[in-house]
């Protein structure tokens, strides 16, 4: 059964924010007593979060999809939706969110980094909130964003200070286990080591961490056997090791070709040019493992690399070679830059820049694209005209029909809102009275500007008395 997954696609959908409330506050004497419809809630993010805990993608390569819970409807009394719930993934150190074009996303290094996946949708607004002077009782409300849907990649690159790699059978495994307190599996066949193995390192002041990379073969970069699928643990390590087999069975096989199939195989896969190299004979305590050693030894070093003689099995060599590792990582830490603080970057917005664009297509339709234009549009019921006439209101006041008449357009052209996979189209009419017989101007609501009947029986009574008044001081007595 596999336990160790490096590779999957996730499919994320963030929360969608809930719907605004469309309420009238009723009470004795006083039915139409002003809009208290409350606000929809946030739909809740999907959040990546590097958990040290975590080694492994499997989880979601069982259950690859995820999805953030719902903000809540508005409700009436100025009652505000419950906010939806974060979902917050924990991924393993090192992993790498791509899309599915392969554009890298993020690369989540280091316990507690966080990645927004995919944000949740607005809460839409009750029609409390929409109520101004020119529209006091609104009788809509907005509706909520749906929230984000992405298809992401996770791919986990091990992040280790220094990489073994060699062919099937070397003595990697056996390797890392007496440097460290790692207990890979060991066995005598070939394609033992299955995933990549982490042991920590400590020599003298400086720790490290070294990672056993699967078996490498020829062709490994193109796919064949584990290579490719492991390749790209190597990415992050400062340091690699090659590990030469020197008690190889096999006749076609030595290690100075050993190294040589190796090294073209990281060449092919690209970006280890700098990583210094360090050379590990093993297995010199096997009969004619040290005969070995001592032929190819002078030739690697006329190569320029360091060799160094061990064996994991006897424990012979190992303390020097923790040692020159420990120098290695050491060099490498000190190469580095520092790192300096996040520098926070104000960006602030032009003042012509009106947040859209028109563009006219070839078959003659205007399209409008722009994040305000397009989420007015998702938030818009057009099943009630008050709220179509509230849209276009906004519409007008960001700029959007003088835009459109700039571009060309004349009444009866068609408009669209939108990517062309979810637009809204209809066709443009500049002076068109929007909205319902109760509305004058676009948007507007003269409900409360016409008197109750219960305040004009008043003044209807009030209007009695004063002409009977009137008639009795007009009145001559003989």
């Amino acid at each position: 059964m596999t336990t160790f997954v490096d590779r999957v696609e996730l499919h994320v959908a963030a929360g969608n924010g809930g719907h605004g409330c469309a309420s009238v506050h009723r009470e004795k004497f006083k039915p139409l007593g002003g809009p208290d419809g409350g606000n929809g809630g946030r739909g809740g993010d999907v959040i990546l979060v590097v958990d040290q805990d975590v080694t492994t993608l499997l989880d979601y390569h069982h259950s690859p999809h995820r999805k953030a819970t719902n903000g809540k409807p508005g409700e009436g009394g100025n009652r505000s939706g419950k906010d939806g719930q974060d979902l917050v993934l924990p991924v393993p150190d090192g992993t790498v969110i791509l899309d599915k074009a392969g554009n890298v996303l993020a690369d989540l290094v280091g316990q507690g980094t966080t990645y927004v996946a995919a944000q949740g949708g607005r809460g839409g607004l009750g029609n409390a909130a929409l109520a101004s002077a020119r529209r006091k009782a609104p009788g809509f409300a907005l509706l909520g964003v749906p929230g984000d849907l992405q298809d992401i990649v996770l791919e986990l690159k091990t992040v280790a200070d220094i990489a073994l790699v060699g062919y099937p059978s070397a003595g990697k495994s056996s390797l890392i286990s007496v440097l460290s307190a790692a207990k890979p599996k060991i066995a005598d066949y070939p394609f033992t080591t299955l995933v990549p193995n982490l042991g920590v390192v400590t020599a003298g002041s400086t720790v490290y961490t070294i990672a056993d990379v699967p078996g490498l073969i020829p062709g490994a970069s193109q796919g064949k056997g584990l290579g490719l699928e492991f390749l790209r643990h190597v990415e992050r390590c400062s340091v690699l090791v090659h590990v030469l087999d020197t008690a190889t069975l096999e006749s076609d096989r030595d290690p100075v070709s050993d190294l040589d199939i190796i090294e073209e195989e990281l060449k092919q896969y690209g970006g280890l040019d700098d990583r210094p190299r360090l050379v590990v004979l093993n297995k010199i305590d096997v009969p004619d493992g040290q005969d070995l050693a001592d032929m190819v030894r002078p030739d690697l070093e006329a190569r320029g690399y360091r060799v160094f003689e061990v064996s994991a099995v006897a424990h012979r060599g190992l303390k020097e070679l923790s040692f020159a590792l420990a120098e290695m990582v050491a060099a490498a830490r000190a190469a580095k830059p520092k790192e300096e603080a996040t520098r926070i970057v104000i960006r602030p917005k032009a003042v012509d820049d009106s947040g859209f664009t028109v563009e006219q297509e070839e078959d003659g339709l205007f399209r409008v694209r722009g994040e305000k234009p397009e989420r007015w549009v998702r938030q818009t019921d057009f099943n009630i005209d008050e709220a179509v006439g509230y849209l276009a209101d906004r519409l007008n006041r960001l700029g959007v029909e003088e835009a459109l008449m700039k571009a060309g357009a004349v009444a009866g052209d068609g408009v669209a809102i939108g990517p062309e996979d979810n637009a809204v189209v209809f066709d443009w009419e500049p002076t068109l009275m929007a909205g319902a017989e109760m509305l004058g101007r676009r948007g507007e609501d003269h409900r409360f500007e016409a008197p109750r009947p219960a305040a004009q029986r008043r003044r209807d009574k009030q209007a009695e008395r004063d002409d009977a008044e009137r008639e009795y001081d007009d009145f001559e007595p003989f």
